[in-house]
Parts: C-alpha cells; sequence; structure tokens
C-alpha cells in the first residue's frame, strides 16, 4: 500500500501531512463505521474488505512513523521506554517482599523462641 492510498482510505487529502495523533483518531473512527460486527450478516463481507484496508492503512502509518525515526536518529524505539518503566515498577515489588521476608523471619525465630522457652528440649539432638 503506497502512502497516498492510505491517506484516502484515513479520510485524509493525499498531500497532507497527519500527525500520529491524527492518524490514529482517524483511524479509531473509520475502525467504527466499518467493523464487522455492526453489519447485518450479509454486509459482513464486504465490512471485512473494508476493515482490513482501514487496518492495513494504519499499520502503513504505523510502520513508517517508526522507520523515520530511525531515520532522523539512527537509534530504534526500543519497547518505547517500557524497560526504564518496568525498573521503577520493580522497585516497590523488592521492597514488598523483603519487608514481608524480614518481618516473617522475624516473627518465626520469635516464636520458635517461645516455644523452646515454654517447652525445653532435653534431647541433646535437637536444637
Amino acid at each position: 500500500m503506497r502512502g497516498d492510498e492510505a491517506k484516502i482510505l484515513l479520510g485524509f487529502l493525499p498531500n497532507s501531512i497527519p500527525s500520529p495523533t491524527q492518524v490514529k483518531a482517524a483511524y479509531r473512527r473509520k475502525a467504527l463505521e466499518t467493523h464487522p460486527d455492526r453489519f447485518p450478516p450479509h454486509l459482513k463481507p464486504d465490512a471485512e474488505s473494508k476493515f482490513k484496508l482501514i487496518s492495513e492503512a494504519y499499520s502503513f502509518f504505523t510502520n513508517t512513523a517508526s522507520y523515520s525515526w530511525v531515520v532522523k536518529t539512527g537509534v530504534p524505539r526500543a519497547h518505547r521506554g517500557q524497560r526504564r518503566n518496568m525498573r521503577l515498577a520493580s522497585v516497590p515489588f523488592l521492597v514488598i517482599i523483603l519487608g514481608a521476608l524480614t518481618l516473617g523471619g522475624s516473627t518465626a525465630s520469635r516464636a520458635y523462641r517461645r516455644q523452646k522457652e515454654a517447652q525445653p528440649s532435653y534431647n541433646p539432638f535437637l536444637p
């Protein structure tokens, strides 16, 4: 699919340069209009073909945008910042896990000491 065809399918003029937000909004609007589930059974095949064309036009724009980013900067967008977010999300998780282990360990050792004081063992092989 060429860029002009994709622009026309999404409702843009052939010589326009839509922004990514405009492309996304146009895709959502067109997808809602042509979604096959909104049509009766005898019109579904036409709706499916139109929906596939619109999806293909949108994927053309998204792939072109990432390609142009690589051409401009020379660096691909890896995970679009998700690695940094994963690190930020893992910090509270680690704090919770370490806190639970610390509190659980101290509670268990306290319970063991109390039981040992309440019922001392006369067996030399048991702690």
